[in-house]
């Protein structure tokens, strides 16, 4: 039963393509929320300690290249799928 409905999605692979379509533009745009959340975290983190601004910079720098490592993976998985 489950090997019939994956011939049948293999099929009709324009479906698989808009899938494909999909899931890179939600990871680019969950990527951009996520970063930008992380960005105005920070920027009101370092407007209460000062002090700690430097903490902070580097923290919120290691978090959005994970984000946006994660991204592309997912982009790049949706244009496997494209291709």
């Amino acid at each position: 039963m489950t090997l019939s409905i994956l011939l049948q999605a293999a099929a009709t692979m324009g479906v698989a393509k808009m899938g494909a379509a999909l899931g890179a533009g939600l990871a680019a745009i969950g990527a951009g929320l996520g970063i930008g959340k992380i960005g105005g975290s920070a920027l009101e983190s370092i407007a209460r300690q000062p002090e700690a601004s430097g903490d902070i910079r580097t923290n919120m720098i290691v978090a959005a290249a994970l984000i946006e490592g994660a991204a592309f993976f997912a982009i790049i998985i949706c244009l496997l799928i494209v291709l």
